[in-house]
């Protein structure tokens, strides 16, 4: 995804789009910063996402879960495990996951952000979350909606 943001570049700004995760201030956890540093250290020598915000955060997360449910139950037992996950908080990277008894999130945790003042194709301002900002859900807005479209418009 880090890619195609660059490629667009201003082309980008005023578009609403679904993230998984961003690191915007609102999604900070304990441990999301070490996280990100240490995938980005290792990301250019494997050739994959250089900033890693999308999928690697929330790839990271599902091990955390399965190694808290692993050590809490003391078993490899996969109904056991579940049973655990289902019953339980646990704390992650991405903050706080919890499960229903159909084993989705309790609370979704999909954001909805507009990119905004994005100029040129640098990489690097897509580290800078005021240009990518959280519209949705409520409680983890960053910022406003710039709508219509038009006033969002690509930066000259």
């Amino acid at each position: 995804m880090t890619g195609i943001k660059q490629q667009l570049g201003p082309l980008i700004n005023g578009l609403v789009n679904n993230e998984f995760y961003i690191p915007a201030a609102s999604l900070q956890f304990a441990g999301t910063r070490e996280f990100l540093e240490e995938y980005q250290k290792r990301a250019p020598g494997l050739g994959i996402d250089p900033l890693g915000f999308t999928y690697p955060p929330y790839a990271y997360a599902a091990g955390q879960i399965l190694a808290k449910a692993v050590s809490e139950t003391r078993s490899f037992d996969d109904a056991k495990l579940a049973d655990y996950i289902r019953n339980n908080a646990i704390d992650t990277v991405i903050g706080s996951m919890s499960f229903g008894a159909d084993g989705e999130w309790k609370t979704p945790r999909i954001i909805y952000a507009q990119f905004q003042n994005v100029r040129g194709n640098d990489i690097g301002q897509f580290k800078d979350m005021s240009r990518q900002i959280v519209v949705w859900p409520h409680e983890l807005k960053t910022g406003s909606l710039i709508y219509p479209y038009a006033q969002a418009a690509p930066a000259k």
